[in-house]
C-alpha cells in the first residue's frame, strides 16, 4: 500500500476509538490450549505460524466489551475461522469442489445438531465444542440467521473454488457481494449478539437501514483485510483480492489499484457513518441497537488495527510459498497439502 493511501485511509478510522478488551491475556492463555486440545495445532510449523497472528488480540479490539468466558469463545471462533480459510485458500482444498462441499456438508450437520464423528476432521469435531458453547442462550432466530449465514459462506467456497479451476477473476460487483460471505463476516457480527447477550428482532435485522448498515460495516472489514494480505495473497498466485479485481475490472496498475482500493474502503466508512443514524431504534430496543452499533464499529476499527500489526501477513510471506509447511492435514482429512 502506498503512504499517501495509507495515510488518507488510516485517518478515516480515526472516527472511530480504539479499544481493547482488559481479559486479551486470559483469551490468549485460552486460545493456545483450545486449538491444541481440539487438534487443530500439532506440528511444530503450525504453531509457529499460528502464534504469529495473535488471534487472542484479535478478539480482544474486535469485542472490547466481552466478557472472560465471552472473550475467549470469540478468540476460539477466530482460530477456527481462519485455520479453515487457510486450507481453502491455501491448500489443494481450495481447488477441489467435491472436497470443499463434503467438509461443508460435515459442517452443516453439527449445526443442525447432527452431531460430528468423533474420527472425522479435527475441524469439524472442533466445531461441535463451538456450536455447543455458543448456543447455550441463543434464540431461534439467531441460529436459524447464524446457520444461513454458514450456508451462504460455504456456497461462496465452493464459487471460488471453481474459479481458482478455471482461472476465472470475478467481476468487482460479484466479487463484492460474495467477499462478505468468504470472508465469515456476517458469522462475526452475528456473534456481537451472543457476546452482549443482546436479541435483534428478524424484523429489525431484515429492514432495509440496518441491513445497509450491516454491509457497509462488512464491506470496511473485508476490504481492509484485502489490503493487509495482499502481498501474502498474491505470493500463493490467489486472486480473490479487492486489489486484483480492481486491476481487472477497470485497468491500473497495481499500485493505482491499491490507491483505489483505499478510497472505496474510505467511502464504505463514511456510508456506515452516515447510515448508522436511520437504525429503526425504536424498534427491538434502542439499548440493543446502541450495543450492536458499537459492536460493528468495534469490529472495523479492531480489524483494522490488527490487520496492520499482525505478523500473519508479514512474516509468513517467506513460507507461503510451500504452505505444506504450516497446513495441518488432519485439521480437514486430507492426506496430501501441497501448495496450492
Amino acid at each position: 500500500m502506498t503512504a499517501d493511501a495509507m495515510a488518507s485511509m488510516v485517518e478515516a478510522f480515526e472516527a472511530i476509538p480504539a479499544q481493547c478488551n482488559p481479559h486479551v491475556e486470559s483469551a490468549r492463555r485460552h486460545l493456545d490450549l483450545w486449538v491444541v486440545e481440539h487438534g487443530l495445532i500439532e506440528r511444530a510449523a503450525a504453531k509457529e505460524r499460528f502464534g504469529k497472528a495473535d488471534f487472542g488480540w484479535f478478539a480482544a479490539v474486535t469485542y472490547p466489551t466481552a466478557g472472560v468466558e465471552e472473550l475467549a469463545l470469540v478468540a476460539d471462533w477466530f482460530a477456527w475461522l481462519f485455520l479453515l480459510d487457510d486450507q481453502l485458500d491455501d491448500g489443494l482444498l481450495g481447488k477441489d469442489r467435491g472436497e470443499v462441499g463434503n467438509l461443508m456438508g460435515a459442517i452443516f450437520d453439527v449445526l443442525n445438531d447432527r452431531g460430528a464423528d468423533p474420527a472425522g476432521p479435527s475441524i469439524v469435531t472442533a466445531l461441535a465444542d463451538l456450536w455447543r458453547r455458543t448456543v447455550v442462550h441463543a434464540g431461534p432466530s439467531w441460529r436459524t440467521r447464524f446457520i444461513e449465514h454458514v450456508v451462504a459462506g460455504g456456497m461462496a467456497a465452493v464459487w471460488e473454488a471453481d474459479n481458482r479451476v478455471c482461472g476465472t477473476v470475478p467481476s468487482e460487483a460479484e466479487y463484492i457481494e460474495k467477499r462478505r460471505h468468504t470472508g465469515a463476516i456476517y458469522v462475526c457480527m452475528d456473534l456481537i449478539e451472543i457476546v452482549e447477550h443482546i436479541d435483534i428482532p428478524s424484523s429489525v435485522f431484515d429492514s432495509d437501514p440496518f441491513a445497509r448498515t450491516l454491509r457497509a460495516a462488512c464491506d470496511v472489514v473485508c476490504w481492509t483485510n484485502d489490503l493487509y494480505s495482499l502481498d501474502k495473497e498474491i505470493s500463493l498466485g490467489e486472486f480473490h483480492n479487492l486489489v486484483p479485481v480492481v486491476q481487472q475490472s477497470r485497468g491500473p496498475d497495481r499500485a493505482e489499484a491499491v490507491e483505489i482500493v483505499a478510497g472505496l474502503i474510505t467511502e464504505r466508512l463514511d456510508d456506515y457513518l452516515g447510515d448508522e443514524p436511520t437504525l429503526p431504534a425504536s424498534s427491538g430496543g434502542t439499548a440493543e441497537l446502541a450495543a450492536y452499533a458499537a459492536g460493528m464499529r468495534s469490529w472495523m476499527r479492531g480489524n483494522l488495527e490488527w490487520s496492520a500489526s499482525t505478523r500473519r501477513y508479514r512474516d509468513s510471506l517467506p513460507d507461503s510459498g510451500n504452505p505444506a509447511e504450516y497446513l495441518e492435514r488432519a485439521l480437514v482429512g486430507r492426506t496430501d497439502q501441497e501448495a496450492a
